[in-house]
């Protein structure tokens, strides 16, 4: 059945559905002979009669029977494909795959959630990893759209911001700096014991890049960890500070499990980005989040009251 046509199958399905050449040769819109045309390759391709010649007509061998219901069946697929293509065309269906990273979690399904409720029959899929993590899964075709701070500049993508991404130094609310009024400098918060992402992340590289302008004589005490709700457990039970997004501490910050401290230059405001690759030509579904999101992206960030 593999060298099979479908041009083929629908020779078959006329067939058998009018019983004479001339017949299924008008359904098909085809010539009598090249309908036998057709019926002949088919048979010899099998190596097997799909009908009896008889004077009422042909009618179906029980070979004949098993190629009509793969006929039947290989129609319905092709018709129910047309179907959903139709439909994505027309935004009412279709798959979306987004990549974020970790720190833009806390706030990426306030954003799906208000799509989906304005396209209910698109699917969406979440895919969370750090920054080297989101990079790859772009450089793999894997996502369609990338939300993430700093674009890869090894591949060629489209970047467009949709809103501002601040950091902010974090203690736990009896610390002696969180209560201090006057901004601390970022030489004095060197001294402290601090809590960081790991090596890849956009949270890592923006500590690195603040703090790169302090000289010491000694290294930095710091402790790496692999998420940001490690880090906000350790700050909360006293392990030191954290220069971390300001999206990720929402929660912390209105119940007082956590507190902001006054340091200078703070916070230090990036972007958020919806990036997708150019190559990639984004699908109707894909394309209608991405429209969203640049206008309505915004005010799905989580707001951090004196920010």
């Amino acid at each position: 059945m593999r060298d099979v046509s479908l041009r083929q199958l629908r020779a078959v399905i006329a067939i058998a559905k009018t019983g004479k050449i001339v017949s299924a040769a008008s359904a098909l819109g085809l010539t009598p002979p090249a309908v036998t045309e057709q019926l002949k390759l088919m048979e010899d391709a099998l190596g097997i009669r799909l009908f009896h010649r008889t004077k009422a007509g042909l009618r179906l061998t029980d070979a004949g029977q098993v190629v009509l219901e793969a006929a039947i069946r290989t129609e319905a697929l092709l018709d129910d494909a047309h179907e959903r293509i139709q439909e994505m065309k027309g935004l009412k269906a279709g798959i979306v795959t987004i990549g974020v990273v970790s720190t833009a979690k806390y706030f990426a399904p306030r954003l799906i959630h208000a799509f989906v409720e304005a396209n209910p029959s698109i699917e969406m899929k979440l895919v969370v990893g750090n920054r080297l993590e989101t990079i790859e899964a772009l450089r793999s075709y894997d996502i369609d759209i990338a939300i993430m701070g700093r674009p890869p500049n090894d591949i060629v993508v489209s970047k467009l911001v949709f809103g501002p991404h601040p950091y902010v130094m974090i203690a736990r609310p009896d610390h002696r700096l969180a209560s201090r009024q006057r901004a601390v400098d970022r030489a004095a918060l060197a001294k402290e014991k601090l809590l960081v992402r790991e090596i890849g992340s956009g949270s890592r590289v923006v500590f690195e890049t603040f703090f790169k302008s302090v000289k010491r004589a000694e290294p930095f005490s710091i402790i790496e960890f692999g998420s940001n709700e490690t880090i906000k457990q350790a700050v909360m039970a006293g392990l030191g500070l954290a220069l971390i997004s300001a999206h990720t501490i929402e929660l912390e910050i209105e119940t007082g499990r956590l507190a902001l401290v006054n340091v200078k230059d703070l916070p230090v405001v990036r972007e958020w980005n919806l990036v997708h690759r150019l190559d990639k030509e984004l699908g109707p579904a894909a394309a209608a989040f991405w429209r969203y999101a640049l206008k309505d992206g915004q005010r799905h960030l989580p707001h951090i009251p004196g920010l």
